[in-house]
């Protein structure tokens, strides 16, 4: 029987989860599918319901769901309750299992190149689901501080409580007062979905040297501005397709129970650029 997998948010023609997925069905030839589903933001409730009618066998979640999808899950794994956003669910009959592969998918490439992180000094931008799930990687690796920049000043406090809940030190800063940080920060990450857009940079060039590690989780396109700005300045870079990778494979092992082809799933991402 064909099962069908799906990855819902707005907007979603730039994923390549569902490339990524049915690679990984092909690959070991199983009976299964993965599409992805444009759900509005205020469209999230009725969104589900119409997946739980074509009964999805389970789903990934992306901006702007990752938050909300909480209060409509029957339960949810201890890396949800943690970070208080879920990235992939099971529908096992109706009832929604939530979990979160970001926190896990974020720190993957990291530890891949043994980088540092205890008592580092890291610069974030973005308070959204993945800046929470960033924060929570950070706080177990024991970061010392994060600087959080975000439009919204009311979100941007509440990250840096959470962070400061996890042990980690934590201060705001506007966008208009950006160019003031002078600090040397030896981690830069972008988890905004600024890169997805054609804005420009807002992370001043000056704060990224030869000795900072540029990390920016928006993965289409492959070199943002703030990338193609770390590789200016030789900063070590981080693409965000290696945590869609990381988040990915554990999706996969989530729903299917067997372990994912992680070759032929990065082969396909990278194909798919």
């Amino acid at each position: 029987m064909l099962r069908t997998f799906a990855v819902i948010g707005d907007p979603i023609d730039h994923s390549l989860s569902p490339t990524i997925h049915n690679a990984a069905y092909r690959y070991l030839d199983l009976e299964c599918t993965y599409i992805g589903y444009k759900i509005g933001k205020n469209e999230l409730e009725s969104g589900i319901q119409s997946l739980k009618s074509i009964k999805i066998s389970g789903f990934n979640v992306t901006i702007p769901h990752k938050i909300e999808i909480m209060q409509l899950l029957d339960a949810v794994d201890e890396n949800c309750r943690l970070i208080g956003a879920a990235n992939t669910v099971v529908n096992d009959n109706g009832n929604l299992k939530g979990y979160n592969t970001d926190m896990d998918g974020f720190l993957e490439p990291i530890k891949n190149r043994e980088i540092p992180i205890e008592n580092s000094n890291v610069l974030l931008l973005g308070a959204g689901g993945a800046s929470r799930a960033v924060i929570a990687g950070l706080a177990k690796e024991h970061a010392k501080k994060i600087t959080i920049i975000n439009r919204t000043k009311q979100k941007a406090e509440e990250l840096a409580k959470f962070s400061r809940e996890l042990g980690v030190e934590s201060d705001i800063v506007s966008i208009d007062e950006v160019e003031k940080l002078n600090e040397l920060y030896n981690l830069v990450v972008n988890a905004s979905s600024l890169g997805l857009k054609s804005e420009p940079n807002i992370i001043p060039t000056k704060l990224i040297t030869d000795k900072t590690v540029v990390y920016d989780i928006v993965y289409k396109p492959v070199n943002t501005e703030l990338i193609k700005i770390a590789k200016k300045k030789n900063a070590e870079i981080i693409y965000g397709y290696e945590m869609l990778l990381g988040q990915a494979t554990r999706s996969f092992e989530i729903w299917l129970k067997q372990k994912a082809p992680y070759d032929a799933m990065k082969k396909a991402i990278l194909g798919g650029f």
